[in-house]
């Protein structure tokens, strides 16, 4: 029984010495970074921007791996299914972590199964519409969307996933007008954008970058309401959704962050804020954000991003509750 107990320490000594010594040699293979989208969409485009500074600030390649479904909830599970190592990190928003267990009974995961490492881009949303849309101002828009649930034919609105935060978006607008809207389900916003182009969606509550103004400077698609107060840098001539008094208010923004399993070593976690907040910096990354209308998040310190997280479960569990979802 002695020698049981001795050989036991001895393997926990051992073990205590071999994590430290793992974090130190962090990163010593390729690290994957998850998008929970399909290639071609906003969240897409943002991890192809950061995984080369990333990969150079961390002198390992960073590899994307792009797996939509479930709103985005099959990609978070598949990152809490690898070790707590670091070498898996999460590109998502309140989302994937926080919105989607409140939607689904399928995924089991919760939003303290991860930790934020850094929120590094801010991005601009607005409504926007299929070309043959007949709505062209916020007015216009709540007018169809009135007189098309009267006559029994709503209006249809995508969103990356059931209980994605554009979803909610959808719901809530439906709320404030006392009108039926019909959500269709995407696995991202490539697929949207397409489907938006043919015709067959309606409108789509998202954020929004260069290649959509694009697409409506081409007559693709079109922007119905900006979702602030005042014009966005890539919309000026977008009015905001306040012109029509019933969705006066109705101003949203959201962030992607980079997240990794919670449990991950201390200096693990402290290499990748480094190189992350590095990467903010990055001239190329922050002129693409730029380009693109979204606006390069605050450099957090280490000890604020827990506190930014925890306020994001709030607020976004609080929309949840207030248009009473309930998981499907």
């Amino acid at each position: 029984m002695k020698l049981i107990t001795t050989l036991s320490l001895l393997l926990g000594a051992a073990l205590a010495v071999q994590a430290p010594a793992q974090a130190q040699s962090y990163p010593n293979k390729p690290i994957n970074l998850m998008v929970p989208y399909p290639a071609g969409g906003l969240s897409d485009i943002i991890a192809r921007k950061i995984n080369v500074p990333l990969g150079a600030e961390l002198k390992q390649p960073v590899i994307i791996e792009n797996l939509g479904g479930a709103g985005g909830a099959i990609a978070a599970q598949k990152v809490l299914n690898t070790p707590a190592d670091g070498y898996y990190l999460f590109q998502g928003s309140p989302n994937e972590l926080i919105l989607a267990p409140l939607a689904m009974k399928a995924v089991k995961h919760k939003p303290d199964d991860f930790r934020l490492i850094q929120r590094m881009a801010m991005a601009p949303m607005a409504i926007i519409a299929s070309k043959n849309f007949p709505g062209n101002t916020p007015q216009e828009m709540v007018a169809e969307i009135v007189k098309r649930a009267k006559a029994g034919k709503p209006v249809n609105y995508a969103s990356v996933g059931t209980g994605s935060f554009y979803h909610l978006l959808g719901e809530e607008m439906a709320k404030k007008l006392g009108a039926e809207m019909l959500h269709v389900p995407y696995k991202g916003g490539g697929p949207i954008t397409q489907d938006l182009m043919g015709g067959q969606i309606d409108l789509f509550i998202t954020p929004y970058g260069a290649p959509h103004v694009h697409m409506a400077k081409e007559g693709k698609i079109k922007f119905i309401a900006a979702l602030s107060p005042q014009p966005q840098r890539l919309i000026p001539d977008v009015p905001s959704v306040d012109q029509a008094k019933e969705l006066k208010g109705f101003h949203y923004t959201i962030g992607s962050g980079y997240y990794v399993k919670k449990g991950t070593p201390e200096p693990v976690v402290e290499a990748l804020h480094r190189a992350l907040t590095k990467v903010m910096f990055d001239a190329d990354f922050r002129n693409t954000m730029t380009a693109m209308g979204q606006e390069v998040g605050e450099a957090l310190r280490l000890d604020q991003t827990d506190q930014v997280y925890a306020d994001e479960v709030k607020l976004y569990q609080g929309i949840a509750k207030s248009i009473k979802l309930e998981a499907q």
